[in-house]
């Protein structure tokens, strides 16, 4: 739900379909990747690398186009924003089940970053995000990753599960109309394991959420607790938790 990042918003928080219902350029780059990644092997670094930069890349520019018109910021969560999440995410376990966690080590850190920017965005698919939180903590604890990125992971994971987080790098809107990180496990150590992990401090990373959300024109709900009420509903659909 990090306004910072991403924007499917499942119950119109923050941030399924056929090829033919996508403009042609989403197609395209679909089948730029899939032609290195069928069955989950890929012909090289170079290339698997460069299937993580076009995945990210089409990440980027369907979010923006949506944030320009104001589609991403309606309720529920964008059709075409979700499509590309999904897709990103089979490709992606197709890449992890066959090298592992793609690392700097193997496809340079803008690949690995890519790749971590993908599995984020994977918000409909918990069990890959699961089953890959300790192949990227491993990866960073190797100096393959980004223990940044570690740490969002296991955020992202509990925000959706509804526990605390424990570097509080999820924002979403709270009760007065802004946007927050919520519950945080023992909050006096916050500060001590955002630096640990490379983060900066909570409020330069909060601050800066409200302000690219307000560049972007987003605005609070109208109905907070409907709005709480339809993204429990979304992640227990998905299945983050238990039914509601």
């Amino acid at each position: 739900m990090t306004r910072d990042d991403m924007n499917p918003k499942p119950g119109g928080a923050v941030t399924g379909g056929s090829d033919k219902d996508r403009p042609a350029t989403d197609r395209r780059a679909s089948a730029h990747v899939a032609h290195h990644t069928v069955s989950g092997k890929s012909s090289q670094p170079r290339l698997l690398r460069q299937d993580l930069l076009e995945m990210a890349r089409l990440d980027r520019s369907v979010r923006a186009e949506l944030a320009a018109s104001g589609a991403l910021f309606n309720a529920g969560y964008e059709r075409r924003m979700a499509r590309v999440h999904r897709r990103n995410a089979r490709h992606l376990r197709r890449i992890i089940e066959s090298v592992g966690w793609p690392g700097s080590d193997v496809v340079g850190s803008d690949g690995a970053e890519a790749a971590w920017l993908i599995l984020q965005h994977a918000i409909s698919e918990p069990d890959l995000l699961r089953r890959t939180l300790p192949l990227l903590t491993a990866a960073a604890r190797e100096g393959k990753a980004n223990a940044a990125h570690a740490a969002m992971l296991e955020d992202r994971i509990r925000f959706f599960e509804g526990r605390p987080q424990r570097y509080g790098t999820q924002l979403d809107w709270d009760a007065e109309g802004h946007l927050s990180p919520g519950d945080v496990e023992e909050p006096h150590k916050l500060a001590e394991r955002r630096e640990a992990v490379g983060l900066p401090p909570l409020e330069e990373q909060v601050e800066g959420a409200r302000s690219r959300a307000a560049g972007e024109g987003q605005r609070p709900p109208a109905d907070w607790q409907a709005y709480v009420d339809a993204r429990d509903k979304w992640a227990a659909n998905a299945g983050w938790r238990p039914g509601l």
